[in-house]
């Protein structure tokens, strides 16, 4: 007898499940997705032979642009503690707000809340203190741009020691950086550190790019 051949199926494999998880997640991580600000001034660091990476969180960073500016910026994400010695999570420290809080009380600034609350979800900044209620509730980015002139470092109104002071003080444990441009002049970066090792602090990072740049004899 002949063998009676049975209807075949391709399989069919019903996605729709999938695609409804897809953009549930998509959904979520667009919800809750936090994007880091865009830093405020472009540097190109020198090359170098080290191998050490650089610390990405709980670091107070000044950054040096190649026409010499000189800016500032204070990663919130470190240790604290509570009265009874155990460690407190990072997103509870606000060590940012308390800085701001510091600085405009040293240069008799009222800083609201609502300001405090903007300066903490803002990124690397550059200017005079005196102007910096303005650019934390500026909502125009030319004027924003505008503001960024530099923090002062002269000896008449040495204002990156005072950020960097008070910035040691809310956040003892944070690493210091200094993110120079590889075209900035040496006068610029030896003033940093000048303010560094006044304010004790003797050691920090100096930042580079991943290349490395190998070091050559003068023939």
């Amino acid at each position: 007898m002949p063998k009676i051949k049975l209807p075949t199926k391709s399989p069919h494999i019903d996605m729709t499940p999938m695609v409804d998880l897809f953009s549930l997640l998509l959904t979520f991580f667009m919800l809750t997705t936090t994007f880091r600000p865009q830093e405020a001034a472009p540097i190109d660091t020198p090359n170098s032979i080290s191998e050490k990476q650089a610390p990405d969180k709980n670091i107070i960073t000044v950054d040096i642009t190649k026409d010499n500016k000189v800016f500032f910026d204070m990663n919130k994400n470190g240790k604290t503690f509570d009265k009874n010695g155990k460690e407190v999570a990072d997103t509870a420290s606000h060590f940012r707000k308390a800085l701001l809080a510091k600085m405009g009380e040293h240069y008799n600034i009222t800083f609201t809340d609502k300001d405090k609350d903007k300066f903490d979800k803002l990124s690397s900044f550059g200017m005079p203190i005196n102007s910096m209620k303005r650019w934390i509730n500026s909502t125009d980015p030319k004027e924003k741009a505008a503001l960024q002139k530099g923090i002062p470092i002269d000896s008449a109104d040495n204002q990156i020691a005072m950020w960097v002071r008070f910035a040691r003080l809310t956040n003892p444990n944070a690493e210091v950086v200094i993110k120079g441009d590889g075209e900035s002049d040496y006068k610029t970066v030896k003033k940093i550190i000048d303010v560094m090792q006044d304010n004790k602090v003797n050691k920090f990072n100096l930042i580079t790019n991943l290349m490395k740049a190998e070091a050559k004899l003068d023939e």
